[in-house]
């Protein structure tokens, strides 16, 4: 259903409002700043991370572009700041200088729709054309499902990436974007994606649920519970994670697994803490890197999740256990062009029994991949290089006219 103006303001939370004045007194600055400074591009990723695409391209644009300013905006307590500090020129996010430097930055570069000073008050400034800027989209992964918060009448980005065929055609014919803003270039963390397997461990990394993980999802009657571990999320992943058969395979055959869930279900990692088992490390953020897990690890054990996508990108293999797979259709994203049945990179299990027997048939393949699986990830991925950065950079000098 369409949302009236009055609906999207009114989910400007009362924590949004004092940005509003920050914008404001930052008018007058960044025009002036603009004026007086090299023209700039401004980078970023989540407020407390540097670990995505907006990231690598940053670093890319350091190493090889350093004739163009560019400056990463990233939380000053974030335990990755120093990582883009030592780098280069950073901004601390959703400050008044960052207010100043996205105003007057000649192109804003985000892997996140939300990346921005105050993603609620720049939405409606954005959207409703009230500030007119140039803002690249470097995605956080590859889409399969229908994510109408992107849609255009809900981003109007001037540059969204995509980074196969399918994909592309996907979102160029159905997310609403005018001809030539969608372009197929990649994600620029895959230049540095390579396989690092120490064909000794298991990464389980499922991804979030909307009605579990989101403060104002309208459809909480979904799984009426009053804490999480009362969940069947967390249920099928607990039983999973303390199953005696899955113990006994670990230790027969010397193997770790690495629970990685999402971001957004990082705040329930203490529910897991309880898993007393030495073959089975719960990782929290940021003691551990996605992007380092995906290169070192051998098997990837997941639901729904886009990480999915860059495993396979390494030709390694995949084990989709999909539990609630009607329930996550309904109320998490649906489906798009994508189907895990027909185009998935590895089998499809719903319960934890034939997951654990196909996790040791993996193993005794030595992590080997299906032929079947390796077919479907070769037709998939019709670019694959590491030139990623290198066509981002050029579309978005191409964006400046």
């Amino acid at each position: 259903m369409k949302k009236t103006f009055l609906q999207r303001l009114l989910r400007v939370k009362f924590s949004d409002l004092i940005h509003i004045p920050l914008f404001l007194l930052a008018l007058l600055p960044s025009i002036i700043y603009k004026h007086c400074s090299q023209p700039f591009w401004l980078i970023c990723d989540y407020q407390n991370e540097a670990r995505d695409n907006g990231y690598y391209f940053f670093k890319y644009m350091i190493d090889q572009h350093p004739e163009q300013r560019v400056v990463y905006a990233i939380n000053k307590k974030s335990p990755d700041f120093k990582i883009v500090k030592d780098l280069g020129e950073t901004v601390h996010y959703g400050s008044f200088k960052h207010w100043i430097l996205y105003l007057a930055a000649e192109i804003n570069i985000s892997s996140q729709k939300g990346g921005k000073p105050n993603a609620a008050i720049c939405y409606i400034l954005e959207v409703y054309n009230i500030l007119k800027n140039k803002r690249v989209f470097l995605q956080h992964g590859i889409i399969k499902n229908d994510l109408p918060y992107i849609h255009y009448k809900n981003a109007k980005f001037s540059l969204f990436t995509v980074s196969t065929e399918r994909e592309f055609q996907y979102v160029n014919n159905h997310f609403g974007y005018p001809e030539g803003i969608v372009k197929k270039i990649g994600l620029c963390r895959f230049d540095s994606l390579i396989d690092q397997s120490d064909n000794n461990t298991i990464l389980v990394m499922p991804t979030w649920r909307q009605w579990i993980a989101s403060y104002d999802f309208k459809a909480k009657n979904v799984e009426a519970y009053t804490d999480f571990s009362t969940t069947e999320y967390y249920k099928k992943w607990f039983e999973l994670l303390t199953s005696p058969e899955l113990n006994k395979l670990l230790i027969h055959y010397n193997k770790k697994i690495i629970f990685y869930p999402h971001r957004n279900m990082q705040p329930y990692i203490n529910d897991f803490k309880s898993i007393n088992n030495d073959n089975i490390i719960i990782a929290n953020w940021p003691d551990y890197d996605v992007h380092s897990l995906l290169k070192s690890s051998s098997l990837l054990i997941t639901d729904y999740s886009s990480v999915a996508m860059d495993f396979a990108y390494l030709n390694k293999p995949v084990i989709y256990y999909q539990f609630d797979y009607e329930k996550f259709r309904n109320h998490h994203a649906e489906e798009g062009y994508y189907s895990y049945e027909n185009d998935g990179f590895g089998p499809i299990h719903k319960n934890n029994q034939d997951l654990i027997k196909c996790i040791e048939d993996y193993i005794m393949m030595n992590f080997k991949n299906n032929n079947l699986y390796l077919d479907r990830i070769n037709s998939f991925f019709d670019i694959r290089d590491k030139n990623n950065c290198e066509r981002t950079f050029k579309e978005i000098m191409n964006l400046r006219g």
